[in-house]
């Protein structure tokens, strides 16, 4: 009986530990999840980073007296660069960027010339392409979040969670300005 009894604790006791296992296993495979959409985004952001500079100097041969544009620009995209890693931040950058470059596609109606030239034109497309493409990493790299704050908070899993000190990851949240209603006045 007691040989019995043993076999069955040591059975109960391996299953545990293979349990235990595979949570933490699936919660390590969904937090490197997130921080590979994060990567994701990060690359995105880098790439229109990278044209922003492009961007300006094509418009500042056409758009000389629009000067607070072309800094409120600059200074939106050095924000991007200083925000390395940080999810609030580089969201709070991003959104002030997407403001400024609005404003800047926004100044280049005015200016024939420029809508007409063929490296503000190739450069307008490659953002609005980048502008996509960080549109789709921010929703995976929400979706990945939900799955691993979920599985971090349901039970039993929420246990391991909570012994391995597995953190909350912050979603990639619109600004107040960003969920305004746009106006469109002819």
């Amino acid at each position: 009986m007691v040989n019995v009894l043993m076999y069955w604790g040591i059975g109960i006791f391996v299953i545990l530990i293979f349990w235990v296992i595979l949570v933490f296993n699936g919660l390590v495979r969904l937090r490197n999840q997130v921080k590979n959409s994060w990567a994701q985004i990060d690359v995105q952001l880098k790439r229109r980073a990278d044209l922003i500079p492009n961007l300006i100097e094509t418009v500042k041969g056409y758009a000389k007296h629009e000067k607070e544009v072309l800094e409120n620009v600059t200074k939106a995209r050095s924000a991007i660069m200083d925000a390395k890693g940080n999810v609030s931040d580089t969201a709070k950058a991003n959104n002030m960027l997407s403001g400024a470059l609005k404003s800047l596609f926004a100044v280049s109606e005015n200016y024939p010339d420029l809508k007409a030239n063929q490296n503000f034109l190739q450069m307008q497309e490659e953002l609005t392409g980048t502008e996509s493409k960080i549109a789709a990493a921010r929703q995976y790299y929400n979706d990945s979040v939900m799955d691993f704050n979920t599985k971090r908070e349901s039970f039993p899993s929420n246990i391991i969670a909570g012994i391995f000190n597995f953190k909350e990851s912050d979603l990639f949240e619109a600004t107040e300005e960003e969920k305004k209603v746009v106006k469109v006045k002819f």
